[in-house]
């Protein structure tokens, strides 16, 4: 897409900013047909950041519309499991879901390019490349043949590395462990011969509590004390090389989506973007203090050595490679962001300040 066409399309988004705004500010009715959703959620809903943007969806839709939209979000398997969401959004059963994305790339693999993976973009580049970029654009398409519209509905910073009862001090000290991990991030630790299992979110602590699994990961710092990960085991090792960043999506069925008034597509779409910003700021905000608390309750919160990261990021990128090799749309995923990562490169280098500016003590 050339620059031209981008300023194009930035210059209609204004202009449907514009009359938004307008139109409320005037009290013109923004949806006059009545919408009623049933949608699953893959995580409880008091997840900060990562499932609360779909309670904010939830009240701003209902509000803004007067009473006209409204979703009814169900918490994990009270609908269906929350690997089942993708299929139960396709076929119809329900019309709307909300979920990780990359729980599904056993079926789609490209997911995990856009739900959180290794050493990939971070949060403001991500939303750089999936609104003005390619990313949306090649998600909409991924999704058609499922008959599903996809919409970001939650972004998050990086998770922590996981919880793990020794130090990682090399390559090798992942050789053997039974670890749940998700994503490709799993795939690189496979390479490195642990033994990599998936479990939702729900079942981790009885995992970890009755030794089926040695270590796991699962999401911030915030998140993971709200499972009580922290009262089994205390040694928590960060940065989250294996997800710079973690997003969840709104996905609705596509014949549900298509016989909606346009007033109402755009209300929630809007909504989904809001949602992205709410819990963002709600997710920051809450790391800090999860972490201050650990250190008060005796985790040691290990930051693994620039060498174990950098040997980490050269597997990561021999998966990555073996990966695109096997799947054309995973190829052009994975393209598109590394060269848009090449090009941001140059106003993330020089524009922001060494990050040991920002210092913590």
């Amino acid at each position: 897409m050339s620059i031209k066409q981008k300023l194009s399309r930035a210059a209609v988004g204004l202009s449907a900013a514009t009359l938004f705004s307008a139109s409320l500010f005037s009290g013109t009715a923004l949806a006059t047909e009545k919408v009623r959703w049933q949608v699953p959620l893959a995580f409880p809903s008091h997840l900060v950041g990562l499932t609360t943007p779909v309670k904010y969806l939830t009240d701003q839709l209902k509000t803004i519309s007067g009473g006209n939209i409204q979703l009814r979000y169900y918490e994990p398997g009270e609908l269906v499991p929350p690997f089942e969401i993708m299929d139960a959004v396709s076929t119809g059963k329900y019309p709307a879901g909300y979920t990780w994305i990359g729980y599904d790339q056993g079926t789609i693999p490209a997911l995990p390019l856009y739900s959180g993976a290794p050493f990939n973009l971070e949060p403001e580049s991500y939303l750089a490349w999936y609104y003005q970029g390619d990313g949306q654009e090649l998600l909409q398409e991924i999704y058609a043949e499922r008959n599903i519209h996809p919409m970001l509905c939650s972004l998050i910073g990086p998770e922590g590395a996981g919880w793990f009862a020794k130090p990682i001090n090399n390559l090798e000290d992942f050789d053997g462990l039974r670890i749940r991990f998700a994503g490709i991030g799993g795939k690189v630790l496979e390479k490195l011969g642990a033994s990599v299992t998936m479990v939702p979110g729900g079942e981790i602590y009885q995992a970890l509590e009755r030794k089926t699994i040695d270590a796991t990961e699962f999401s911030q710092p915030a998140i993971d004390k709200m499972l009580g990960l922290d009262q089994i085991i205390k040694n928590y090792i960060m940065p989250g090389w294996h997800q710079t960043l973690t997003t969840s999506h709104l996905l609705v069925n596509k014949d549900v989506w298509n016989k909606l008034q346009p007033e109402t597509r755009a209300l929630v779409e809007l909504g989904c973007r809001a949602a992205t910003l709410h819990g963002f700021a709600e997710s920051e905000w809450s790391q800090p203090t999860a972490l201050r608390d650990y250190e008060k309750e005796g985790v040691k919160a290990q930051v693994l050595p620039e060498p174990v990261l950098r040997e980490l990021e050269k597997v990561t990128n021999e998966v990555l490679d073996e990966m695109a090799a096997s799947d054309p749309m995973f190829s052009r995923v994975l393209t598109s962001q590394r060269e848009f990562m090449k090009h941001h490169a140059i106003w993330k280098g020089k524009g922001y300040l060494p990050r040991d500016f920002y210092q913590y003590d």
